[in-house]
């Protein structure tokens, strides 16, 4: 099985606000929040994915990235290496360009939120932030 490398995007707003999007109910782990990102090309950075991925799905651009940390997690029908970076300047007003709900959430009210498994280390990273 094809380990599938994915650019995730925590984006933080000036009021300590974190930007979730929610997974179409017929996609993997569908109905679930999750951070915005991408799959990452062959061609591509992480930092390049990101900035491509987030105009595409929530129209914001992309000034810089930092890395918070990277996720290895199999799934029983998908293997995923989740490359995940921290993103606070960027310009832009999100929407959900690809149909999908997206809201901005209080890191505080994170945990009332259902995220796929695999995002768990990182709803506890930001936790910290």
């Amino acid at each position: 099985m094809k380990r599938v490398h994915v650019a995730v995007g925590v984006i933080l707003n000036n009021d300590n606000q974190v930007l979730l999007a929610k997974r179409p109910d017929h996609l993997h782990q569908g109905g679930k929040w999750e951070f915005p990102g991408g799959k990452v090309e062959s061609n591509e950075t992480t930092t390049q994915a990101l900035a491509r991925e987030l105009k595409e799905e929530v129209n914001l651009s992309v000034d810089d990235t930092a890395p918070l940390m990277t996720i290895s997690h199999d799934y029983p029908d998908k293997q995923v290496l989740l490359d995940i970076h921290t993103i606070k300047s960027f310009s832009g007003e999100a929407q959900g360009l690809e149909g999908q709900m997206i809201k901005w959430v209080e890191l505080s009210d994170i945990e009332n939120y259902d995220f796929p498994e695999a995002n768990a280390p990182i709803v506890e990273a930001i936790k910290l932030l």
